[in-house]
């Protein structure tokens, strides 16, 4: 095979989400003393009625002293803040009270209107914040462990992170197939004593060791946590799902041994989505049992589609008191890419997951009449049983599928249509056109894909290809029509079933969202780069497999950030079992300061477009497991650091609604008010001040803290890696330490930069032997970038 054909199959196995739902209204939230103006709705929507019942979420002070402090003594204090009785007075006599949460705050999730709101609700004493509870949340491997350095038997996987065993891995998501052999407990063994969970499945396999528990809390908790999607079941498998051997495969392709990146680990699922969606008082109410439960890791593949401030977003507020209590929290970044400033999941106490490519391709070729050979992609593929030319039938003027089978109609029969994306209308359309008696369809990337092929089973005789892949072919059928109206070029399409080791792999996958976050852009995010493009995992059965048919198979390729955070969830399992005390804050900075900044072949890892991705896109880099569980250095943050930081952003108000402890006030936080620059994170973002005249801006410097968890006695000397137009400084050049858990700080002063005003990337790393601690810097202009100094 060609290098530029091999070149094309590596670019085509990027991933992205194929049917994203439209936007959704952001959150808008009430704060307290401003009951009065309670209105404050998204994007100029009219507000429900006044005495219109609506889910609000209520933030309130926890119990008064002396009150009881069991579930029912928190209940009857939630229930003292109600205006009139339990039930609602519009004749459905429901309960007001949908939920009582205790561990991510202290409030509930009760059905309100606004007039009550403001009227009795806010007015109570230890009235602390409420907003309206929306579906605004989205849901967002056989060869993955392979491509990320993970190999049974012998060596890092088995011997030095024990597969995760002793690790709880809990998931937001959809449910789970209890079912599934993903979920068979051969070789693991009971959860850990300290495990509170408890298993709720309708299905007639129940909880084991490695499936320890399963709640709902949608639909009224109904049908236990069986999996009506397919997603918690994808997610879950991948995050920790056991072996799986002997042909693990989506209709034969990508056949091998399945396996989640923590396969000794043991899974929780907590169901607080449908397939509808996912609701905020459900996904606080999963949030609050697994804390309860006593997880170690929390994967949640959920995300909107714009991040409000941190004190207005339930995910952050809740993985903040997770946090608190040592459980580290992974997020998606969303699939608003590729626009700049798309992430959500931004807050830094959150382990922030962009979605990447692998190095496999499930290889399609189309042969061009003129011998001319085409990559392409195809999940539903057949047996080559012709080799048949078909007329190709294309139109400049129409080029898009759902307009060209609108003006062609039944004349697509025998003929290989070729047409580009349209990702809201091309399911319908292919299925029409495979029925009228095409001989095929192949779909054209839209510029905004590139190279990254989104998988879609729309049935046999589809074929997907990149935009290189698609002007080759549309050149060739211009060049060779005779006519306006000619189909004398022709083509037929061979189908070669999985490929691996293709290359450039990994790349950024066109629908990851991006940076810099549009909350606080001082901390870079995404944070990682994981497997997220054209993702094998465990599947639902008696699901459907898309256009190529009725249900019937146990695994299923689908992509997203959905599919990458599952992968970063598996490696802090990974870690977490290796080292059980460290904090969230460690176990996060193992994992970014030890990913990969290059990919596969030691090149710079590519966006969708086959140019260099920025920090803004791959954060740290690309996540490799088998360095991260001995990084020689971490950066800690304690919820104190965490605390400063919100003060330094949002002030009392913001600390208030996320922190949740009395003990913490802006007020005595006041000299440890730690603004964005500050902040001790694994990466490093400066702002580049703007000088009024034509001299140099002066030098920002930051200041970070490592501690050692390597070799006692251990000696680190810096290695800077920097543009010709910045001038950095590291003080002091080398780190020596004497004892385990000592900690060294240092400063890192940059001055220069673009000149034109452009994001300038360099990294600085820290080298003691085979132990490489590496941060990218990223060096922002203002006022691109407004942050405290």
């Amino acid at each position: 095979m060609s290098s530029s054909t091999n070149l094309m199959i590596n670019l085509l196995v990027l991933l992205a989400l194929a049917s994203l739902p439209s936007p959704a209204p952001a959150l808008c939230y009430i704060h307290a003393g401003e009951a009065g103006s309670v209105v404050r709705t998204p994007n100029g929507t009219p507000p429900p009625p006044a005495d219109a019942y609506r889910t609000y979420i209520v933030l309130v002070d926890p119990p008064p002293h002396g009150a009881a402090t069991d579930d029912d003594g928190h209940r009857r204090w939630h229930e003292s803040f109600l205006p009139g009785g339990r039930r609602m007075d519009d004749g459905a006599d429901q309960a007001r009270i949908i939920r009582s949460y205790t561990e991510v705050f202290e409030g509930f999730a009760a059905r309100l209107t606004a007039a009550e709101l403001a009227g009795v609700v806010s007015k109570k004493p230890g009235f602390v914040r409420a907003f309206p509870g929306r579906r605004t949340l989205r849901l967002m491997t056989t060869h993955t462990p392979e491509f990320l350095g993970l190999t049974r038997g012998a060596g890092f996987w088995r011997d030095v992170a024990g597969y995760g065993k002793g690790v709880v891995v809990g998931l937001l998501d959809t449910g789970v197939h209890a079912a599934h052999p993903s979920f068979d407990d051969r070789g693991v063994p009971p959860p850990p004593a300290r495990w509170r969970g408890s298993c709720a499945v309708a299905a007639t396999r129940r909880c084991n060791n490695k499936l320890v528990g399963v709640k709902s809390f949608v639909d009224g908790g109904g049908g236990g946590g069986d999996d009506d999607v397919g997603h918690g079941t994808h997610t879950a498998s991948t995050a920790a799902g056991n072996f799986v051997a002997g042909g693990a495969s989506d209709r034969g392709l990508g056949a091998g041994t399945a396996a989640g990146i923590a396969p000794g680990a043991h899974v929780a699922m907590y169901k607080v989505c449908n397939g509808s969606g996912c609701d905020d008082d459900a996904v606080l109410a999963g949030f609050d049992e697994a804390m309860k439960d006593g997880v170690d890791v929390l994967s949640v593949s959920l995300g909107r589609w714009s991040s409000p401030p941190f004190d207005e977003d339930p995910i952050a507020i809740a993985a903040f008191s997770a946090v608190a209590r040592g459980i580290t929290v992974v997020c998606a970044a969303g699939n608003g890419g590729p626009e700049p400033s798309t992430v959500s999941n931004d807050a830094p106490w959150l382990l922030t997951v962009a979605a990447g490519s692998v190095d496999r391709s499930f290889s399609t070729t189309v042969l061009l009449g003129n011998g001319e050979l085409v990559d392409g992609q195809a999940l539903a593929q057949q047996p080559n049983s012709s080799t048949s030319y078909y007329p190709l039938l294309f139109s400049e003027k129409q080029p898009k599928c759902n307009e060209l089978a609108g003006i062609v109609g039944d004349g697509v029969a025998g003929h290989l249509v070729v047409c580009q994306s349209d990702p809201v209308e091309d399911e319908s359309v292919v299925s029409a056109m495979m029925a009228t008696g095409a001989g095929g369809v192949v779909l054209i990337n839209t510029e905004s894909e590139g190279y990254t092929t989104v998988l879609e089973d729309y049935g046999p005789g589809m074929v997907q290809v990149t935009v290189a892949g698609g002007h080759n072919i549309t050149e060739y059928a211009r060049s060779s029509s005779s006519s306006a109206g000619g189909c004398k070029p022709n083509a037929t399409v061979v189908f070669d079933n999985t490929l691996l080791s293709v290359h450039p792999a990994p790349t950024v996958a066109s629908f990851s969202s991006r940076g810099p976050s549009k909350v606080a852009p001082g901390v870079l995010k995404p944070d990682v780069l994981a497997p997220g493009l054209n993702i094998l995992a465990a599947w639902p059965p008696h699901l459907q497999h898309g256009g190529g048919g009725g249900g019937g198979g146990l695994f299923k390729v689908i992509s997203g950030t959905s599919m990458a955070t599952p992968h970063a969830s598996g490696v802090a399992a990974l870690v977490k079992s290796r080292h059980p005390d460290w904090s969230p804050a460690a176990i996060k900075s193992t994992i970014l300061t030890t990913s990969d900044a290059v990919d596969g072949a030691g090149n710079p890892i590519l966006d969708e477009h086959h140019e260099r991705a920025t920090a803004f896109l791959t954060g740290a880099g690309h996540i490799n497991p088998a360095r991260a569980a001995d990084p020689g250095l971490v950066y800690d943050i304690a919820v104190a650091d965490y605390a400063g930081y919100i003060c330094a952003l949002l002030g009392d108000a913001g600390l208030g609604t996320i922190v949740r402890n009395e003990s913490l006030s802006c007020g005595k936080l006041d000299k440890n008010k730690i603004p964005e620059a500050q902040l001790n994170y694994p990466t490093i973002t400066v702002p580049l001040p703007r000088s009024s005249s034509s001299a140099a801006p002066p030098p920002f410097t930051v200041n970070r803290t490592v501690t050692n968890v390597g070799p006692a006695r251990s000696t680190y000397t810096m290695k800077l890696e920097i543009p010709r137009s910045l001038t950095m400084r590291v003080s002091p050049e080398k780190l020596v330490f004497s004892g385990v858990g000592e900690k060294k700080g240092f400063s890192v002063t940059v001055s220069g930069g673009g000149g034109g005003g452009e994001v300038v990337e360099g990294s600085l790393s820290w080298v003691s032997g085979k132990h490489v601690v590496r941060s990218p810097i990223v060096a922002v202009p203002q006022p691109y970038l407004k942050l405290g100094s």
